[in-house]
């Protein structure tokens, strides 16, 4: 009885292994076709605004809630901090005015005071964390 077992075994891996070896995965071309329109816009995007980079860099958030007062914001802080790049940005549902980029967190904390002095809800972030 074991010996039947056994041999059964080994033909079930043997079949397997051959079956497998002669299957063969799809070979499918497809061309993706690009909308020129869309291009133009991503590379306006870029040109426009190019301060958006979600990397190991510091940002400072004054402002979270409706695009409107988030347009109405990040042209204030523009006109109070000159030196200093500011972007919208949108996560479900609300919108996000980021300041700043700073290489390291003292940096950031130094303009988190100055800027709190006029600002009431900053927070210190670290996109993509």
């Amino acid at each position: 009885m074991r010996i039947l077992e056994n041999k059964i075994t080994t033909l079930t891996i043997v079949l397997t292994f051959f079956t497998s070896t002669f299957c063969l995965s799809q070979n499918a071309k497809f061309n993706i076709n690009t909308n020129l329109f869309f291009e133009q816009l991503v590379n306006e995007k870029r040109k426009v605004n190019p301060s958006i980079s979600l990397n190991e860099r510091y940002k400072i958030q004054i402002f979270n809630g409706e695009n409107e007062k988030a347009k109405k914001t990040i042209i204030q802080f523009k006109q109070e901090f000159k030196n200093m790049d500011a972007t919208i940005i949108f996560k479900t549902p609300n919108y996000k005015v980021w300041v700043g980029s700073f290489k390291t967190r003292i940096e950031a904390e130094r303009n988190l005071i100055e800027i709190k002095k006029k600002y009431k809800n900053v927070l210190l972030i670290k996109p993509g964390k």
